[in-house]
Protein backbone atom coordinates (compact mmCIF):
# COMPACT_ATOMS: atom_id res chain seq x y z
CA UNK A 1 0.00 0.00 0.00
CA UNK A 2 2.62 2.48 0.97
CA UNK A 3 4.61 1.46 -2.76
CA UNK A 4 1.30 2.54 -4.44
CA UNK A 5 0.97 5.73 -2.69
CA UNK A 6 4.39 6.21 -3.23
CA UNK A 7 3.78 5.85 -7.14
CA UNK A 8 0.50 7.52 -7.56
CA UNK A 9 2.00 10.66 -5.64
CA UNK A 10 5.11 10.37 -8.23
CA UNK A 11 3.07 10.14 -11.20
CA UNK A 12 0.63 13.02 -10.27
CA UNK A 13 2.96 15.43 -9.57
CA UNK A 14 4.31 16.19 -13.53
CA UNK A 15 0.47 15.93 -14.44
CA UNK A 16 -0.14 19.00 -11.94
CA UNK A 17 2.33 20.95 -13.40
CA UNK A 18 1.56 20.04 -17.06
CA UNK A 19 -1.53 21.36 -16.02
CA UNK A 20 -0.56 24.52 -14.56
CA UNK A 21 1.89 25.15 -17.61
CA UNK A 22 -1.49 24.67 -20.27
CA UNK A 23 -3.50 26.85 -18.19
CA UNK A 24 -0.82 30.25 -18.32
CA UNK A 25 -0.27 28.96 -21.62
CA UNK A 26 -4.05 29.83 -22.56
CA UNK A 27 -3.76 32.29 -20.01
CA UNK A 28 -0.67 34.19 -21.33
CA UNK A 29 -2.10 33.53 -24.97
CA UNK A 30 -5.54 35.47 -24.05
CA UNK A 31 -3.50 38.48 -22.63
CA UNK A 32 -1.47 38.68 -25.81
CA UNK A 33 -4.17 38.44 -27.82
CA UNK A 34 -6.03 41.38 -25.87
CA UNK A 35 -3.04 43.36 -25.79
CA UNK A 36 -2.46 43.38 -29.76
CA UNK A 37 -6.40 43.83 -30.13
CA UNK A 38 -5.97 47.08 -27.59
CA UNK A 39 -2.83 48.10 -29.98
CA UNK A 40 -4.66 47.69 -32.68
CA UNK A 41 -7.31 49.72 -31.32
CA UNK A 42 -5.16 52.34 -30.33
CA UNK A 43 -3.53 52.59 -34.12
CA UNK A 44 -7.04 52.66 -35.25
CA UNK A 45 -7.75 55.86 -33.21
CA UNK A 46 -4.69 57.10 -34.02
CA UNK A 47 -5.72 57.73 -37.64
CA UNK A 48 -9.41 58.16 -36.43
CA UNK A 49 -7.70 61.68 -34.72
CA UNK A 50 -5.08 62.03 -37.14
CA UNK A 51 -8.13 62.25 -39.91
CA UNK A 52 -10.06 64.45 -37.71
CA UNK A 53 -7.17 67.49 -37.53
CA UNK A 54 -6.56 66.94 -41.25
CA UNK A 55 -10.37 67.45 -41.62
CA UNK A 56 -10.56 70.81 -39.64
CA UNK A 57 -7.51 72.10 -41.36
CA UNK A 58 -8.15 71.50 -44.93
CA UNK A 59 -11.79 72.16 -44.84
CA UNK A 60 -11.85 75.01 -42.71
CA UNK A 61 -9.04 77.00 -41.70
CA UNK A 62 -10.63 79.24 -39.60
CA UNK A 63 -10.75 76.11 -37.55
CA UNK A 64 -7.16 76.89 -36.66
CA UNK A 65 -8.41 80.65 -35.34
CA UNK A 66 -10.85 78.96 -32.66
CA UNK A 67 -7.92 76.59 -31.70
CA UNK A 68 -5.47 79.29 -30.98
CA UNK A 69 -4.99 79.57 -27.53
CA UNK A 70 -5.55 82.83 -25.51
CA UNK A 71 -3.66 83.88 -22.23
CA UNK A 72 -4.99 86.46 -19.67
CA UNK A 73 -2.60 88.01 -17.18
CA UNK A 74 -5.27 89.29 -14.28
CA UNK A 75 -3.67 90.95 -11.60
CA UNK A 76 -4.87 90.67 -7.84
CA UNK A 77 -4.97 94.51 -6.39
CA UNK A 78 -3.69 94.75 -3.10
CA UNK A 79 -6.20 94.75 -0.11
CA UNK A 80 -8.49 97.83 -0.31
CA UNK A 81 -10.87 98.78 2.72
CA UNK A 82 -13.07 95.84 3.94
CA UNK A 83 -13.79 92.73 1.93
CA UNK A 84 -17.85 91.49 1.21
CA UNK A 85 -18.84 89.64 3.88
CA UNK A 86 -19.39 86.63 1.67
CA UNK A 87 -15.99 86.77 0.16
CA UNK A 88 -14.00 87.45 4.18
CA UNK A 89 -16.29 84.13 5.17
CA UNK A 90 -15.26 82.37 2.20
CA UNK A 91 -11.42 82.72 3.35
CA UNK A 92 -10.58 84.21 6.20
CA UNK A 93 -7.19 83.50 6.77
CA UNK A 94 -5.40 82.85 3.18
CA UNK A 95 -4.03 84.66 0.11
CA UNK A 96 -6.46 85.56 -1.84
CA UNK A 97 -7.03 83.96 -5.20
CA UNK A 98 -8.82 85.12 -8.49
CA UNK A 99 -12.14 82.91 -7.51
CA UNK A 100 -12.18 85.12 -3.94
CA UNK A 101 -12.04 88.21 -6.10
CA UNK A 102 -14.81 86.26 -8.48
CA UNK A 103 -17.16 86.23 -5.70
CA UNK A 104 -16.20 89.35 -3.68
CA UNK A 105 -19.15 91.72 -5.37
CA UNK A 106 -16.64 95.22 -4.02
CA UNK A 107 -13.57 93.80 -5.60
CA UNK A 108 -12.00 96.16 -7.89
CA UNK A 109 -11.32 93.82 -10.77
CA UNK A 110 -15.34 92.72 -10.48
CA UNK A 111 -15.45 94.59 -14.45
CA UNK A 112 -13.05 91.93 -15.42
CA UNK A 113 -15.76 88.94 -14.78
CA UNK A 114 -18.77 91.09 -14.89
CA UNK A 115 -18.67 93.77 -17.62
CA UNK A 116 -21.04 96.62 -17.34
CA UNK A 117 -24.05 97.39 -19.87
CA UNK A 118 -21.61 99.78 -22.18
CA UNK A 119 -20.27 96.29 -23.25
CA UNK A 120 -23.15 94.38 -24.39
CA UNK A 121 -23.91 92.52 -27.37
CA UNK A 122 -26.45 94.12 -29.06
CA UNK A 123 -27.65 92.06 -32.40
CA UNK A 124 -29.68 94.86 -33.74
CA UNK A 125 -26.81 97.97 -33.39
CA UNK A 126 -25.09 97.96 -36.42
CA UNK A 127 -21.78 96.62 -35.40
CA UNK A 128 -20.12 95.95 -38.69
CA UNK A 129 -17.35 93.49 -38.70
CA UNK A 130 -18.07 92.94 -35.13
CA UNK A 131 -21.37 91.23 -36.08
CA UNK A 132 -21.93 87.65 -34.74
CA UNK A 133 -19.23 87.65 -32.59
CA UNK A 134 -19.46 85.99 -28.80
CA UNK A 135 -17.88 87.67 -26.12
CA UNK A 136 -17.99 85.74 -23.01
CA UNK A 137 -19.24 87.29 -19.59
CA UNK A 138 -20.81 90.41 -21.50
CA UNK A 139 -24.45 91.13 -21.17
CA UNK A 140 -26.29 89.31 -23.85
CA UNK A 141 -29.57 91.66 -25.41
CA UNK A 142 -32.52 89.81 -26.96
CA UNK A 143 -33.91 91.70 -30.23
CA UNK A 144 -36.12 94.21 -27.10
CA UNK A 145 -32.83 95.33 -26.13
CA UNK A 146 -33.35 93.13 -22.78
CA UNK A 147 -30.72 90.96 -21.24
CA UNK A 148 -31.50 87.23 -22.13
CA UNK A 149 -32.75 85.44 -19.09
CA UNK A 150 -32.38 81.65 -19.96
CA UNK A 151 -30.09 80.56 -17.13
CA UNK A 152 -29.02 77.11 -16.71
CA UNK A 153 -30.77 76.53 -20.19
CA UNK A 154 -30.65 73.93 -22.98
CA UNK A 155 -30.85 74.22 -27.17
CA UNK A 156 -33.28 72.24 -29.42
CA UNK A 157 -33.09 72.54 -33.33
CA UNK A 158 -36.71 72.58 -34.51
CA UNK A 159 -36.75 71.32 -37.80
CA UNK A 160 -39.88 71.39 -38.58
CA UNK A 161 -39.79 75.64 -38.50
CA UNK A 162 -35.56 75.67 -38.81
CA UNK A 163 -35.32 77.73 -35.75
CA UNK A 164 -33.42 77.20 -32.47
CA UNK A 165 -35.16 77.76 -29.33
CA UNK A 166 -32.86 78.24 -25.97
CA UNK A 167 -34.63 77.70 -22.47
CA UNK A 168 -34.01 78.22 -19.47
CA UNK A 169 -34.30 79.85 -15.93
CA UNK A 170 -35.93 83.44 -15.96
CA UNK A 171 -33.83 85.39 -12.52
CA UNK A 172 -35.05 88.82 -13.51
CA UNK A 173 -35.82 89.29 -10.19
CA UNK A 174 -34.74 90.09 -6.37
CA UNK A 175 -31.77 87.59 -5.14
CA UNK A 176 -32.13 86.98 -1.18
CA UNK A 177 -31.47 84.00 1.09
CA UNK A 178 -34.61 82.13 2.56
CA UNK A 179 -32.83 81.46 5.78
CA UNK A 180 -29.21 82.45 7.31
CA UNK A 181 -27.46 79.44 6.03
CA UNK A 182 -29.41 79.33 2.84
CA UNK A 183 -28.07 79.66 -0.70
CA UNK A 184 -28.62 82.47 -3.35
CA UNK A 185 -31.56 82.54 -4.70
CA UNK A 186 -34.14 84.12 -6.97
CA UNK A 187 -38.22 82.90 -6.09
CA UNK A 188 -39.58 80.99 -9.49
CA UNK A 189 -41.04 83.34 -12.29
CA UNK A 190 -41.11 80.07 -15.08
CA UNK A 191 -38.97 79.11 -17.89
CA UNK A 192 -37.67 81.65 -20.67
CA UNK A 193 -37.97 81.14 -24.27
CA UNK A 194 -35.94 82.63 -26.98
CA UNK A 195 -36.03 81.69 -30.76
CA UNK A 196 -33.14 81.87 -33.06
CA UNK A 197 -32.09 81.57 -36.77
CA UNK A 198 -28.30 82.13 -36.44
CA UNK A 199 -27.45 81.52 -33.08
CA UNK A 200 -26.10 85.00 -31.80
CA UNK A 201 -29.96 87.05 -32.62
CA UNK A 202 -32.72 86.26 -29.86
CA UNK A 203 -35.89 86.79 -30.28
CA UNK A 204 -38.15 86.42 -26.47
CA UNK A 205 -40.81 84.50 -27.10
CA UNK A 206 -41.91 85.13 -23.24
CA UNK A 207 -42.36 82.81 -20.28
CA UNK A 208 -43.62 79.01 -21.46
CA UNK A 209 -44.24 77.91 -18.22
CA UNK A 210 -44.99 80.01 -15.44
CA UNK A 211 -44.83 79.94 -11.53
CA UNK A 212 -48.06 79.28 -9.40
CA UNK A 213 -48.54 82.43 -6.95
CA UNK A 214 -50.76 81.37 -4.38
CA UNK A 215 -50.95 77.69 -3.94
CA UNK A 216 -48.04 76.39 -1.56
CA UNK A 217 -48.05 72.91 -2.18
CA UNK A 218 -47.64 73.36 -6.01
CA UNK A 219 -44.34 72.30 -7.27
CA UNK A 220 -43.97 75.44 -8.87
CA UNK A 221 -44.69 78.14 -6.39
CA UNK A 222 -42.68 80.79 -5.93
CA UNK A 223 -41.09 79.75 -2.98
CA UNK A 224 -39.48 76.83 -4.70
CA UNK A 225 -36.77 76.33 -7.02
CA UNK A 226 -36.93 75.23 -10.74
CA UNK A 227 -33.40 74.73 -12.14
CA UNK A 228 -31.91 73.44 -15.66
CA UNK A 229 -35.30 73.17 -17.65
CA UNK A 230 -34.47 71.05 -20.99
CA UNK A 231 -36.88 70.34 -24.14
CA UNK A 232 -36.95 67.45 -26.11
CA UNK A 233 -39.03 66.81 -29.03
CA UNK A 234 -41.13 63.88 -29.49
CA UNK A 235 -42.08 62.39 -32.55
CA UNK A 236 -44.32 59.80 -31.88
CA UNK A 237 -46.64 61.91 -29.82
CA UNK A 238 -45.67 65.47 -32.11
CA UNK A 239 -45.27 67.02 -27.95
CA UNK A 240 -42.37 69.13 -26.90
CA UNK A 241 -41.33 67.54 -23.32
CA UNK A 242 -39.67 69.46 -20.78
CA UNK A 243 -38.01 68.02 -17.76
CA UNK A 244 -36.55 70.18 -14.89
CA UNK A 245 -34.98 69.67 -11.28
CA UNK A 246 -38.18 70.66 -8.98
CA UNK A 247 -36.92 71.42 -5.46
CA UNK A 248 -38.07 72.92 -2.14
CA UNK A 249 -36.04 75.96 -0.56
CA UNK A 250 -33.58 73.34 1.72
CA UNK A 251 -33.34 71.42 -1.18
CA UNK A 252 -34.92 68.32 0.23
CA UNK A 253 -37.26 67.70 -2.38
CA UNK A 254 -34.59 66.63 -4.77
CA UNK A 255 -36.84 65.59 -7.45
CA UNK A 256 -37.49 66.10 -11.27
CA UNK A 257 -40.23 67.73 -13.08
CA UNK A 258 -42.04 67.19 -16.18
CA UNK A 259 -43.96 70.03 -18.52
CA UNK A 260 -45.66 69.05 -22.15
CA UNK A 261 -46.56 71.57 -25.11
CA UNK A 262 -47.75 70.95 -28.19
CA UNK A 263 -45.59 73.95 -29.60
CA UNK A 264 -42.22 74.92 -28.87
CA UNK A 265 -43.15 78.12 -27.83
CA UNK A 266 -45.36 76.68 -25.27
CA UNK A 267 -47.38 77.10 -23.20
CA UNK A 268 -46.47 74.17 -21.21
CA UNK A 269 -48.53 72.22 -19.11
CA UNK A 270 -47.06 70.84 -15.86
CA UNK A 271 -47.54 67.44 -14.98
CA UNK A 272 -45.90 66.78 -11.77
CA UNK A 273 -42.57 65.72 -9.79
CA UNK A 274 -41.28 62.05 -9.17
CA UNK A 275 -38.00 61.14 -7.81
CA UNK A 276 -36.82 59.05 -10.79
CA UNK A 277 -35.89 55.60 -9.80
CA UNK A 278 -36.90 56.35 -6.49
CA UNK A 279 -33.57 58.27 -5.75
CA UNK A 280 -33.04 62.05 -5.27
CA UNK A 281 -32.38 63.87 -7.93
CA UNK A 282 -30.87 66.98 -8.21
CA UNK A 283 -28.94 68.86 -11.53
CA UNK A 284 -29.74 66.96 -14.41
CA UNK A 285 -30.31 67.17 -18.35
CA UNK A 286 -31.95 64.83 -20.91
CA UNK A 287 -30.28 63.52 -24.16
CA UNK A 288 -32.14 62.41 -27.04
CA UNK A 289 -30.17 59.70 -29.12
CA UNK A 290 -30.27 59.03 -33.00
CA UNK A 291 -32.57 56.06 -32.59
CA UNK A 292 -34.92 58.46 -30.94
CA UNK A 293 -34.50 57.14 -27.56
CA UNK A 294 -33.95 60.23 -24.35
CA UNK A 295 -32.26 59.16 -21.29
CA UNK A 296 -32.44 61.22 -18.05
CA UNK A 297 -28.76 61.84 -16.42
CA UNK A 298 -29.05 63.19 -12.93
CA UNK A 299 -26.64 64.07 -9.77
CA UNK A 300 -28.00 62.12 -6.48
CA UNK A 301 -26.83 60.43 -3.16
CA UNK A 302 -25.83 63.78 -2.02
CA UNK A 303 -24.62 64.51 -5.52
CA UNK A 304 -22.16 61.72 -4.76
CA UNK A 305 -22.59 60.28 -8.23
CA UNK A 306 -25.21 60.33 -11.63
CA UNK A 307 -27.33 58.17 -12.03
CA UNK A 308 -28.47 57.49 -16.09
CA UNK A 309 -31.85 55.62 -17.63
CA UNK A 310 -33.75 55.69 -20.53
CA UNK A 311 -37.12 57.75 -20.26
CA UNK A 312 -40.54 55.83 -21.99
CA UNK A 313 -41.63 56.30 -25.68
CA UNK A 314 -43.82 58.97 -24.74
CA UNK A 315 -40.56 60.72 -22.85
CA UNK A 316 -43.30 61.45 -20.16
CA UNK A 317 -41.65 58.83 -17.60
CA UNK A 318 -38.22 56.77 -16.69
CA UNK A 319 -37.73 53.44 -17.72
CA UNK A 320 -36.85 50.79 -14.69
CA UNK A 321 -33.60 50.26 -15.92
CA UNK A 322 -30.65 52.66 -14.57
CA UNK A 323 -27.22 52.81 -14.23
CA UNK A 324 -24.70 54.58 -11.78
CA UNK A 325 -21.97 56.03 -13.08
CA UNK A 326 -18.88 58.50 -12.22
CA UNK A 327 -19.67 57.29 -8.09
CA UNK A 328 -18.03 58.67 -5.24
CA UNK A 329 -17.22 61.68 -7.96
CA UNK A 330 -19.01 64.16 -6.90
CA UNK A 331 -20.13 65.82 -9.80
CA UNK A 332 -22.84 68.32 -11.46
CA UNK A 333 -24.24 69.91 -14.13
CA UNK A 334 -23.92 67.18 -16.84
CA UNK A 335 -23.93 68.30 -20.72
CA UNK A 336 -23.94 65.24 -23.01
CA UNK A 337 -23.05 65.03 -26.60
CA UNK A 338 -22.19 62.49 -29.24
CA UNK A 339 -19.86 62.16 -31.95
CA UNK A 340 -19.22 59.14 -34.47
CA UNK A 341 -20.75 56.51 -31.91
CA UNK A 342 -18.96 57.98 -28.77
CA UNK A 343 -20.92 59.28 -26.05
CA UNK A 344 -19.27 62.62 -24.55
CA UNK A 345 -20.15 64.66 -21.00
CA UNK A 346 -18.71 67.54 -19.58
CA UNK A 347 -19.69 67.82 -15.72
CA UNK A 348 -18.79 70.40 -12.80
CA UNK A 349 -17.88 70.13 -9.54
CA UNK A 350 -19.72 70.72 -6.67
CA UNK A 351 -19.05 74.08 -4.93
CA UNK A 352 -22.38 75.87 -5.35
CA UNK A 353 -22.13 79.15 -6.96
CA UNK A 354 -18.34 79.18 -7.07
CA UNK A 355 -16.72 78.13 -10.19
CA UNK A 356 -14.77 75.09 -10.11
CA UNK A 357 -12.99 72.72 -12.48
CA UNK A 358 -14.32 70.94 -15.20
CA UNK A 359 -14.07 67.37 -16.42
CA UNK A 360 -14.73 65.62 -20.03
CA UNK A 361 -15.66 61.68 -19.55
CA UNK A 362 -16.25 59.52 -22.67
CA UNK A 363 -18.25 56.00 -22.90
CA UNK A 364 -18.93 53.72 -26.30
CA UNK A 365 -22.42 53.08 -24.51
CA UNK A 366 -24.43 55.81 -22.92
CA UNK A 367 -24.94 53.64 -19.90
CA UNK A 368 -21.70 53.18 -19.09
CA UNK A 369 -18.97 52.64 -18.05
CA UNK A 370 -17.93 56.19 -18.18
CA UNK A 371 -14.34 57.06 -18.21
CA UNK A 372 -12.41 60.20 -17.41
CA UNK A 373 -10.52 62.06 -19.93
CA UNK A 374 -9.27 65.10 -17.79
CA UNK A 375 -10.15 69.14 -17.39
CA UNK A 376 -11.07 69.72 -21.29
CA UNK A 377 -10.29 73.83 -20.39
CA UNK A 378 -8.12 75.02 -22.65
CA UNK A 379 -6.50 78.96 -22.82
CA UNK A 380 -6.79 82.21 -20.62
CA UNK A 381 -4.18 81.07 -17.09
CA UNK A 382 -3.93 78.08 -14.73
CA UNK A 383 -6.85 79.60 -12.43
CA UNK A 384 -9.16 79.81 -15.58
CA UNK A 385 -8.70 76.70 -16.48
CA UNK A 386 -9.21 74.99 -12.96
CA UNK A 387 -12.12 77.76 -12.89
CA UNK A 388 -13.56 76.45 -15.82
CA UNK A 389 -13.28 80.70 -17.05
CA UNK A 390 -15.57 80.90 -13.99
CA UNK A 391 -18.63 79.08 -15.47
CA UNK A 392 -20.44 75.87 -14.94
CA UNK A 393 -21.27 73.75 -17.99
CA UNK A 394 -25.02 73.66 -18.95
CA UNK A 395 -25.57 72.16 -22.42
CA UNK A 396 -23.40 71.90 -25.59
CA UNK A 397 -24.70 72.26 -29.38
CA UNK A 398 -23.91 70.85 -32.32
CA UNK A 399 -22.61 72.66 -35.24
CA UNK A 400 -23.77 72.26 -38.57
CA UNK A 401 -21.35 71.62 -41.10
CA UNK A 402 -18.80 70.27 -39.74
CA UNK A 403 -18.52 67.24 -37.49
CA UNK A 404 -16.31 67.11 -34.40
CA UNK A 405 -17.22 70.96 -33.92
CA UNK A 406 -19.39 72.16 -31.16
CA UNK A 407 -20.60 75.06 -28.68
CA UNK A 408 -20.17 74.92 -25.18
CA UNK A 409 -22.99 76.77 -23.35
CA UNK A 410 -22.16 77.54 -19.61
CA UNK A 411 -23.31 79.92 -16.86
CA UNK A 412 -21.04 82.84 -14.60
CA UNK A 413 -22.91 82.85 -11.87
CA UNK A 414 -23.55 85.97 -10.18
CA UNK A 415 -24.30 84.80 -6.25
CA UNK A 416 -24.67 88.45 -5.45
CA UNK A 417 -27.42 89.26 -7.92
CA UNK A 418 -28.08 86.38 -9.93
CA UNK A 419 -30.60 88.12 -12.43
CA UNK A 420 -27.03 89.51 -14.06
CA UNK A 421 -25.41 85.62 -14.22
CA UNK A 422 -23.61 85.63 -17.41
CA UNK A 423 -23.54 83.28 -20.19
CA UNK A 424 -19.78 82.00 -21.50
CA UNK A 425 -19.95 80.31 -25.44
CA UNK A 426 -17.01 78.69 -26.52
CA UNK A 427 -15.80 76.61 -29.00
CA UNK A 428 -15.50 72.56 -28.27
CA UNK A 429 -13.61 70.53 -30.51
CA UNK A 430 -13.11 66.88 -30.64
CA UNK A 431 -9.98 65.65 -32.02
CA UNK A 432 -6.41 64.99 -30.82
CA UNK A 433 -5.02 62.41 -28.62
CA UNK A 434 -5.89 62.48 -24.85
CA UNK A 435 -4.11 63.87 -22.33
CA UNK A 436 -3.70 61.18 -19.93
CA UNK A 437 -4.47 57.60 -19.37
CA UNK A 438 -7.68 56.18 -18.98
CA UNK A 439 -8.66 53.90 -15.81
CA UNK A 440 -9.64 51.06 -17.94
CA UNK A 441 -8.51 49.64 -21.52
CA UNK A 442 -4.64 49.13 -20.45
CA UNK A 443 -4.36 52.62 -19.78
CA UNK A 444 -4.34 53.19 -23.70
CA UNK A 445 -7.04 56.22 -24.59
CA UNK A 446 -10.01 54.86 -26.89
CA UNK A 447 -11.28 58.23 -27.93
CA UNK A 448 -9.81 61.67 -28.96
CA UNK A 449 -9.88 64.77 -26.41
CA UNK A 450 -12.42 67.17 -26.15
CA UNK A 451 -10.95 70.63 -25.92
CA UNK A 452 -13.01 74.04 -25.02
CA UNK A 453 -10.91 77.22 -25.84
CA UNK A 454 -10.88 80.24 -24.50
CA UNK A 455 -11.75 83.28 -26.37
CA UNK A 456 -12.31 87.13 -25.14
CA UNK A 457 -14.32 87.80 -28.72
CA UNK A 458 -14.95 85.02 -31.28
CA UNK A 459 -17.33 84.32 -33.97
CA UNK A 460 -18.50 80.83 -35.45
CA UNK A 461 -16.93 80.00 -39.40
CA UNK A 462 -19.25 81.51 -41.83
CA UNK A 463 -19.74 78.27 -43.13
CA UNK A 464 -21.09 76.77 -39.95
CA UNK A 465 -23.66 79.80 -39.20
CA UNK A 466 -27.19 78.87 -39.49
CA UNK A 467 -29.27 80.64 -42.27
CA UNK A 468 -31.34 83.23 -41.39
Amino acid sequence: MRVRNKYRKSTAFPCNVGSRCSISIVVWSLVGFLLMLQIYSLISHRNTVSGDIKLHMSRHPLVRELEQVEEENIQIPPPRGKRSPRAAKRRPKRTTTLVDEFLDENSQIRHVFFPDMKTAIDPLKDAGNDSFYYYPGRIWLDTEGNPIQAHGGGMIYDERSSTYYWYGEYKDGPTYHAHKKGAARVDIIGVGCYSSKDLWTWKNEGIVLTAEESNETHDLHKSNVLERPKVIYNENTGKYVMWMHIDDANYTKAAVGIAVSDYPTGPFDYLGSQRPHGYESRDMTVFKDDDGVAYLIYSSEDNSELHIGPLTKDYLDVKPDMRRILVGQHREAPALFKYRGTYYMITSGCTGWAPNEALAHAADSIMGPWETMGNPCIGGNKMFRLATFFAQSTFVIPLPGIPGSYIFMADRWNPADLSDSRYLWLPLIVGGPADRPFEFNFGFPLWPRVSIYWHRKWRLPSSWRVTK
